[in-house]
């Protein structure tokens, strides 16, 4: 009976866990789960060292170190360059066509005629939710971006 209850209670937080995954912004499951998986693997470690099989874990650890070495010199090769000068965007792109700038008024929700001032501030506030590294919509974000500068464009 016990194991039963313990396998429902496992159940109701993998349940649990999944409807929050699946709810909650995409940024913040990242998070979780590279902590989480942080705190595997240091408990992973611990138990290891503990139960006196730490051989098992230097012996994982080195067969891994040629794929991690890798990885590192990509990473830094692939900073170098995306940091190079002139692959940088150095200025706004054109708003694309489609947009009026009635329209970009109502995407903002300004009055027409708003001082640039204005413009900037509605589009920093509108982003906060919209963004899509906070769980927002890449589409609306762009439309966001694109009626901003539609308006500041003169």
């Amino acid at each position: 009976m016990p194991r039963v209850a313990l396998a429902v209670i496992v159940l109701a937080l993998l349940a649990g866990a999944v409807h929050w995954a699946a709810t909650a912004p995409s940024a913040r499951v990242a998070r979780v789960m590279k902590t989480l998986g942080l705190a595997g693997l240091v408990a992973a470690g611990l138990w290891l060292l503990v139960t006196g099989r730490l051989a098992g874990l230097a012996a994982v650890a080195a067969g891994l170190a040629p794929w991690i070495i890798r990885a590192l010199h990509l990473r830094a090769l692939w900073h170098a360059l995306r940091d190079r000068p002139g692959t940088q965007k150095t200025g706004r792109a054109k708003p694309a066509a489609g947009m009026t700038r009635d329209e970009a008024y109502q995407v903002l929700g300004l009055a027409p005629g708003a001082t640039p001032d204005e413009i900037r501030a509605a589009h920093r506030r509108l982003m906060l939710g919209a963004h899509p590294d906070h769980g927002g919509s890449t589409w609306i974000a762009a439309r966001l971006n694109q009626a901003r500068d539609l308006l500041l464009t003169e």
